[in-house]
């Protein structure tokens, strides 16, 4: 039985790898090109209020919040927020940055279905992650009390919403960061090569949400292959 469990938490390892190494490529990116500041000479904030007035979006308000790629959109409050490493910037970095939060903006605006169907589903994840570690624990105390497994199952089928919210959240990150690049690159604001330097910052942010998914999905995986195990036992 423990070798069992011991197994199943290898299967989380590749993720966890997988999540390493994109963090280290995302920060790794974001450092080289917050060195480089554009030809421009505009800082993040105001590059990003330029494509926010072009589009329409003058009730969206722009804010500095502390620490560093904590850069958000708020569709609620019309918030975008930057953080201090990029508020004030004029590198490459911290343009792609603010351009990236303006594409979500931009998303919302044009009725983009992944995010609108995202936003549906946060109050329900915000809910089910109060929830769904204590239904997980419950499960496991009334199966081995009562050999009852409902909310063994209850609690998988929440964690399988986080792991739908993370696969809808991808092309939401993808979009938002063409978007980005595309306002950049018409614009004239980066020459060829910050363009390339700003396409980089975003990839590499996208990685994230990529490991954000299969961590998700390896766990879910290693739940429903407990739940088996203990199953295969009875």
């Amino acid at each position: 039985m423990y070798l069992t469990y011991y197994l199943l938490g290898i299967i989380m390892l590749p993720g966890l790898i997988f999540s390493i190494i994109a963090q280290m490529k995302v920060s790794s990116s974001f450092q080289k090109y917050s060195q480089v500041a554009s030809q421009s000479g505009q800082t993040a904030s105001d590059v990003a209020r330029t494509f926010l007035d072009n589009a329409g979006l003058e009730d969206v308000k722009i804010v500095r919040v502390n620490g560093e790629l904590t850069d958000y959109y708020n569709h609620r409050t019309k918030t975008l927020a930057l953080s201090e490493s990029v508020y004030d910037s004029t590198s490459i970095s911290a343009l792609g940055v603010a351009c990236h939060e303006v594409g979500h903006a931009l998303q919302y605006k044009q009725n983009y279905a992944p995010v609108k169907l995202r936003s549906l589903l946060v109050p329900i994840c915000n809910f089910g992650s109060r929830l769904m570690w204590v239904l997980l624990l419950m499960g496991v105390m009334f199966y081995y009390v009562l050999n009852a497994t409902f909310f063994l199952y209850i609690g998988i089928t929440v964690f399988a919403l986080f792991v739908i919210f993370n696969l809808i959240t991808l092309p939401c990150e993808y979009d938002a960061s063409a978007r980005a690049t595309q306002l950049l690159g018409d614009s004239g604001l980066l020459n060829t090569y910050e363009l390339q330097g700003a396409k980089a910052v975003l990839n590499s942010a996208a990685l994230t949400y990529v490991a954000s998914l299969v961590v998700s999905v390896l766990d879910l995986l290693r739940l429903v292959l407990t739940l088996l195990s203990i199953r295969r036992r009875d």
